[in-house]
């Protein structure tokens, strides 16, 4: 290879780990964990010095500006700590800057990759007629080892029925209900960013969804009553 050839190499070599160590901007990525998916978004800076901050988004536990520790990026390398929630993640940044591929850890390590871009904001349904099951619904999961209070807002839209969960011992309020699915006196509440699951009947006569909760691979009994009492 001749002296102007390496030369053009080692420029354009150069130009590629430049552009990809530039990071600033919104990113998307979806987290598996077994059953469960959660969607997350990171939100980079670069200040004058050249350093970065950033913020992550969990999207499906509507928890949004977690501050990002600590950034650090060495030509394609990437290593995040987000003391706030134990985490950290670790990723290379592909040559043209669009895709960060890596490691995300918290507790144990699980595949995660990020693309540019921001998720889409679906607008809120429009409410429609209430339905006989819109409203509030408790009930308890017993573990064994601990019970746990779960509260279900479920309300009919022009879309259909939606809800959400509140894990009331937990301290968890508004977490979202992925899909919500009534076929007579069936009813299904998808939890997918808990990789959670509710499966019951509806006893319109005595106000009780008879049912049982899955999740992690375990299933337990759960009714739900009907309830005019928040907590």
């Amino acid at each position: 290879m001749t002296r102007a050839l390496r030369l053009m190499a080692l420029l354009l070599a150069g130009s590629a780990t430049l552009y990809a160590q530039n990071i600033a901007g919104d990113w998307q990525g979806t987290l598996k964990a077994g059953p469960a998916e959660l969607r997350l978004a990171l939100h980079f800076a670069k200040g004058a010095d050249g350093s970065y901050t950033a913020t992550l988004d969990s999207i499906d536990q509507d928890a949004n500006g977690i501050p990002v520790s600590s950034v650090a990026l060495k030509d394609s390398k990437l290593l995040l700590a987000v003391d706030a929630v134990h985490g950290t993640y670790e990723g290379t940044v592909n040559a043209d800057g669009t895709a960060i591929s890596g490691t995300w850890s918290q507790g144990q390590p699980l595949p995660l990759d990020f693309k540019r871009g921001t998720f889409p904001v679906k607008p809120a349904p429009k409410p429609a007629k209430p339905s006989d099951i819109d409203g509030d619904w408790l009930g308890t999961i017993d573990t064994g080892a601990m019970k746990l209070r779960v509260m279900f807002h479920i309300t009919n839209t022009e879309e259909g029925l939606t809800a959400t969960m509140d894990s009331l011992d937990q301290g968890a309020k508004g977490i979202r209900v992925t899909s919500v699915t009534r076929s007579g006196a069936s009813l299904k509440m998808e939890l997918k960013q808990i990789g959670g699951a509710f499966d019951g009947k509806i006893n319109g006569d005595t106000g009780v969804i008879d049912g049982t909760w899955t999740q992690g691979g375990g299933t337990l009994p759960l009714a739900l009553k009907r309830t005019k009492d928040r907590p």
